[in-house]
């Protein structure tokens, strides 16, 4: 349910479960932490997206009953994802919520078609979110706009996103990978020393 397309340096994710909103299953997580810590060696850049018109729902919800909405496997992947020496885009093939937030904010940059929606109901479901998105939520788009996500419940709409600084542009859908593919050409063609050196700089 993770499909992953390499073609040389760049390395395409996808979240390849559409009947069940690409929800993410413990094994799903696990998948997605190993193939990021291959890109740690080998990709210089990296896109995560997702199958049909979903990104992802978050966590499957029989899985979270039992305990993963909670499992550290969450912030074991966004950290990982955060770690990566390599330039990361999230192509937010549609709406993004709960756990899944924490993938998305650890890239380095998000497109997000225009129909797409974001919201993370972890106070209306009892429970905290990932121990790093908030963080890196608020270094985003600010403390009292985090709190409207976190703690208020807002659902934004993609232009929301982009305005608040979620999101940095809203992309047709027929057109979000290749937008993605185009924004890693100068990573691609790089050497990978120097396309790590200018993330630790940024």
């Amino acid at each position: 349910m993770i499909a992953l397309e390499k073609d040389g340096p760049l390395w395409t994710v996808r979240l390849d479960r559409p009947a069940k909103a690409n929800s993410l299953t413990r094994a799903m997580l696990a998948d997605l932490v190993a193939i990021a810590e291959q890109a740690g060696g080998a990709a210089k850049a990296l896109i995560l997206t997702g199958e049909g018109r979903v990104f992802s729902a978050g966590a499957d919800l029989d899985e979270a009953r039992a305990g993963l909405a909670t499992d550290p496997v969450w912030e074991l992947l966004s950290g990982t994802l955060a770690r990566l020496p390599c330039l990361t885009i999230a192509a937010l093939n549609g709406t993004l919520a709960g756990g899944a937030f924490g993938m998305a904010l650890a890239c380095d940059i998000r497109l997000a078609v225009p129909d797409a929606k974001f919201f993370y109901p972890v106070m209306k479901l009892g429970f905290l979110p990932q121990p790093s998105d908030p963080t890196r939520l608020t270094a985003l788009i600010g403390p009292a706009r985090a709190k409207l996500i976190l703690m208020s419940g807002v659902k934004l709409t993609a232009q929301q996103a982009l305005t608040y600084g979620l999101i940095d542009e809203i992309t047709d859908p027929a057109g979000l990978l290749p937008r993605a593919r185009a924004l890693c050409e100068d990573a691609s063609a790089a050497d990978a020393s120097h396309v790590a050196a200018i993330k630790r700089m940024i």
